[in-house]
């Protein structure tokens, strides 16, 4: 029997128990320590290379220095449509899930200001970008009849029955939008040297559920779980800065260098909460909190090769200087701390982008790998016939990215419009079912909850996950 008890209060974060919440870590580095959304058509097809080359409002993604290298006003709007397919595997057997979308991904544009003085400076740039990301992705795994749970039932008399839970399957599910708002400044020195600051403005808004469904083998009965914590929604908002410099070393080559300061995040949190009262009843509550998240310092270098005008090849190398984390507020702050000091690594990416024009037309395409955000982790966890044994996984819950981009536009001088396709590819493990008991006053479990009963093992189920992308973006602008 349940019994449910609503209380929306702030509280310290639920403590985990060495139970960490899956969803919160992926979360914390693909959602709050990533700040690279996407952008133009332009933008896309090089993916996202344009370090030391600039020219528009997309520079604020990644080196605002390239503000000042814009010599004329302009504004643009970017359609994206996104396809994704997770296909999660688990021994023989596999689960796929695809879902479409279309949005707004990008909006930019410069306000171009020639000094018409005698001093080197030739121009002041003004410019504004705003990028979004749909962070819809649903994850399901199927089941395995070998992973038998052992659980101590009574019957409405009282009587002991030994029952065993058969695990039928996994999904996790998150919906939401981010958004990222940079206001920047660039400046053109003789042509040679340009500099350039930004300001970021970040927020997100996601909703994140963790269930499983067992078979109870006493009455054949089969009921969904809830992971401890969840589901539950989170409304963040994040403010970083960024300066950079771009510099000729010939009419061929440039050079460029950017730093981003980390994002500071405030994050409302509403969670679920489930525990086994006095009385012995499961019940529930809705809990809500605030946490302070501070994400990576970020830098970039890059390299530029511009022959002539028809002509140019960049290349970019970002990586993370610091590592995430939250304030402490109580013990699951300090555990989540403790895994990302031990387990998270520098978070690189470069990336190859090219263009040539052909009078008016235009044909651009990139390349980019990003690094595994975290080192092997060894878990206790079931292999495919269920026993249990250490297994170490050096791509769990996210995965090295590698990103494809093509695409060609046409300049009309006064109006322009760009297409672009993208593919992106990345592999995972994908732990799941991992839960511990804390025998307290009242007792309560990190596992999975259903109406009647927990299920908390301290073993994980873990899946191999092949995402891929394949997203088109149709850009239109006009220069002025």
């Amino acid at each position: 029997m349940i019994k449910k008890s609503l209380a929306v209060f702030t509280v310290a974060a639920a403590f985990f128990a060495q139970a960490q919440d899956v969803s919160t870590l992926r979360n914390t580095v693909d959602v709050y320590s990533n700040s690279s959304l996407g952008s133009s058509a332009k933008w896309n097809a090089m993916a996202g290379s344009a370090g030391a080359l600039g020219g528009d409002a997309t520079s604020l993604l990644n080196n605002p220095a390239g503000l000042g290298v814009a010599i004329s006003s302009n504004i643009g709007g970017t359609l994206g449509l996104s396809n994704y397919k997770n296909v999660s595997s688990s021994g023989n057997q596999s689960t796929s899930f695809s879902n479409t979308m279309a949005d707004l991904t990008n909006a930019n544009g410069v306000a171009s200001f020639q000094l018409l003085t005698e001093t080197p400076w030739k121009f002041v740039n003004l410019g504004v970008n705003i990028s979004s990301r749909n962070l819809d992705s649903y994850v399901e795994t199927p089941g395995n009849a070998n992973i038998i749970i052992p659980k101590d039932l009574e019957d409405s008399m009282g009587t002991p029955l030994a029952g065993n839970l058969s695990f039928l399957g996994h999904g996790y599910d998150r919906t939401g939008l981010q958004t990222k708002m940079s206001v920047g400044i660039g400046a053109n020195y003789n042509n040679s040297l340009f500099l350039g600051a930004g300001l970021n403005f970040h927020s997100s808004n996601l909703e994140q559920f963790d269930t499983a469904r067992f078979g109870l083998d006493l009455d054949n009965s089969v009921a969904q779980y809830d992971k401890q914590y969840t589901p539950f929604s989170e409304l963040g908002s994040g403010f970083s800065a960024s300066v950079g410099i771009i510099g000729k070393l010939n009419n061929q080559f440039r050079v460029g260098a950017a730093l981003e300061t980390p994002t500071w995040w405030q994050v409302e949190r509403v969670y679920t909460d489930y525990f086994t009262d006095a009385d012995g009843y499961i019940s529930y509550e809705t809990l809500a909190e605030d946490r302070t998240f501070t994400s990576p310092l970020k830098a970039t270098l890059s390299a530029a090769f511009v022959p002539n005008k028809n002509f140019s090849l960049n290349v970019d190398y970002g990586i993370g200087l610091t590592k995430p984390k939250y304030k402490v507020q109580g013990p699951a702050e300090t555990e989540l701390n403790d895994f990302f000091d031990d387990h998270s690594t520098s978070g690189s990416e470069i990336k190859v982008g090219a263009e040539y024009r052909i009078k008016a037309l235009r044909l651009r395409g990139g390349f980019a790998h990003a690094s595994n955000p975290f080192d092997a982790v060894t878990l206790s966890a079931y292999n495919n016939s269920g026993a249990i044994s250490n297994q170490t996984f050096d791509n769990l819950i996210l995965g090295s990215r590698n990103t494809v981009g093509l695409g060609a536009g046409y300049d009309f001088k006064s109006f322009y419009i760009d297409l672009a396709y993208q593919n992106m590819n990345s592999e995972y493990s994908n732990p799941f079912l991992f839960g511990s008991v804390v025998n307290g006053s009242p007792r309560y479990a990190t596992g999975y909850h259903s109406g009647n009963f927990d299920v908390s093992e301290e073993v994980s189920a873990v899946s191999s996950v092949k995402n891929s992308q394949n997203n088109l973006f149709l850009t239109l602008g006009w220069k002025f």
